[in-house]
């Protein structure tokens, strides 16, 4: 599509028409009085090839120095007709519609009206505002890329963008929210990503209606199939390498003006599990810590409920050395072990959302003196067992180990029933509750693909890299999850090996 029918598409979409005329004050007049005089509108009024001018633009969205050294030096010594052959800008957009002029200039352009034309000129001059590519805040990188996405939705398809260079990498451009005009790109690699899967997500964001979008949440609020689900159903990352690493095996990756990370879909669980660093470092220390990873989710769901099913019916289970340690920890306790779990989640939620909203310099402080204070006090007022602060201790562990923070999230919530019904049933209680997750999982979908897939369904080709990662040499298949275009992967590495023995 060329920029001109571009131009015209975006025109067609626009809900207002204010057709421009001839006079300049008219002009002028009409895009004032629909921006009710805005102190932060700038005015420069210009000589072009002896016809009178004026530029309209925000000042706090204009380089002042693109301004005044590419456009209007440029046009107050201009000898050619042709204003996009005078000006040294590459972006000009010319239109008849007044109303998308004041659109273009909410997005950084500076519009030229000139006395005696019908048609103004959207010249791009917009001031970057974001910070400098850093390294991501939530996502830590041992080993491998230390960039991160930054809040500049072009400088984040850039990040991708350059590790494509074959051309392959597809952008799609849409713009959400009748007020806001968020500009969301949907990106995915020519060839080897479903196109139903791509025509699904473009369909479900057109069919967003909204006033303004001001977070990715309410995108990813949008295309989730189970809104009411514990489990996030698409995947949220602040590092280029694993978009890439997904985008590679047929996924879609969406970034949103002004968010600082990018949604991944489809997803699996077992996604949430993997990390860049899996893949950075060798295969046996990357299935190790995945395995841990996999291993910390029982954990935090489960522990605290076996440990209360334990003490409160199935006490006989406890070896005999252990018997008078648990008892002697218990005898002054007067709440039951699913009071005494309750008050330490809250306690220790309490404590990880001060250290949140707290400055960085005493966040640290809080946490440390907080959890040792706190809990010094509630065992010597003998309102929780050293037994349970143990057991709560080693659950928040096993959930901060998690590389995403919404499914970190998710198993302290799924905690609570578990702790319900093994303070109800016991052993029983855990089981019951498991089963009613696990149903769950199964029927979950994230953009109509199973969400316990390669499990659910059984897909035994793909389960190399699922619990541990193999070696590259035998990662010669794309996961069946996103149904790629392309299944077989191009690996062709160790080839030295082969040569070594022909000769």
């Amino acid at each position: 599509m060329s920029q001109n029918q571009q131009q015209n598409q975006q025109q067609n979409q626009l809900p207002i028409t204010i057709p421009a005329t001839s006079s300049l004050e008219d002009n002028k007049q009409q895009m004032t009085t629909f921006l009710e005089g805005t102190d932060d509108l700038g005015e420069r009024e210009i000589m072009y090839l002896g016809e009178k001018g004026i530029l309209l633009y925000f000042v706090p969205l204009m380089d002042s120095e693109k301004l005044n050294q590419h456009i209007i030096k440029p046009l107050q010594m201009a000898t050619k007709d042709k204003i996009e052959e005078v000006v040294n800008i590459a972006s000009i957009t010319k239109t008849q519609n007044l109303y998308e002029a004041i659109y273009m200039m909410c997005k950084g352009a500076a519009v030229l009206i000139l006395e005696g034309r019908d048609t103004v000129y959207a010249i791009d001059a917009a001031l970057p505002a974001s910070r400098q590519v850093s390294q991501a805040y939530n996502e830590k990188s041992v080993r491998g890329p230390q960039e991160g996405f930054i809040e500049n939705l072009d400088k984040n398809v850039n990040l991708i963008r350059q590790r494509f260079l074959d051309g392959s990498l597809v952008v799609k451009y849409i713009e959400i929210g009748s007020i806001s005009k968020t500009r969301i790109a949907l990106l995915y690699v020519k060839g080897l990503t479903n196109k139903q899967l791509v025509e699904e997500v473009m369909n479900r964001l057109r069919l967003i209606n909204v006033d303004a979008v001001d977070t990715g949440g309410l995108i990813e609020e949008a295309l989730e199939e189970s809104p009411f689900s514990p489990f996030p159903q698409l995947l949220n990352t602040e590092r280029p390498d694993r978009v890439v690493g997904n985008l590679l095996e047929g996924r879609i990756a969406l970034i949103t003006t002004g968010n600082a990370s990018a949604l991944i879909a489809p997803v699996s669980f077992f996604s949430f599990y993997q990390s860049p660093e899996d893949y950075h470092t060798r295969s046996i220390y990357g299935s190790f810590f995945r395995l841990l990873r996999v291993f910390s989710f029982f954990v935090a769901m489960s522990l605290p409920a076996l440990y209360i099913a334990t003490i409160s019916f199935h006490y006989e289970l406890i070896p005999i050395d252990l018997i008078l340690t648990v008892k002697g920890s218990l005898e002054n306790v007067p709440f039951p072990p699913l009071i005494e779990a309750l008050i330490m989640v809250i306690i220790l939620e309490l404590l990880k959302e001060a250290s949140l909203r707290l400055p960085s310099s005493i966040a640290q402080t809080i946490g440390v003196v907080g959890g040792l204070v706190i809990g010094t006090a509630i065992v010597e007022a003998s309102l929780v067992s050293n037994m349970m602060i143990i057991v709560i201790a080693l659950t928040a562990i096993s959930s901060f180990v998690v590389p995403s923070n919404e499914m970190s999230t998710t198993l302290r919530l799924l905690s609570f029933p578990m702790m319900i019904g093994a303070a109800l049933f016991g052993y029983l209680g855990i089981v019951l509750v498991f089963v009613m997750i696990t149903m769950h999982l199964i029927t979950l979908k994230s953009i109509s693909t199973p969400y316990l897939i390669p499990i659910a369904p059984l897909r035994f080709s793909n389960l190399k890299d699922v619990f541990i990662r193999l070696h590259a040499m035998y990662s010669n298949k794309r996961p069946l999850g996103a149904k790629p275009q392309r299944l077989r992967r191009q690996i062709a590495i160790r080839t030295w090996k082969h040569d070594e023995q022909d000769n």
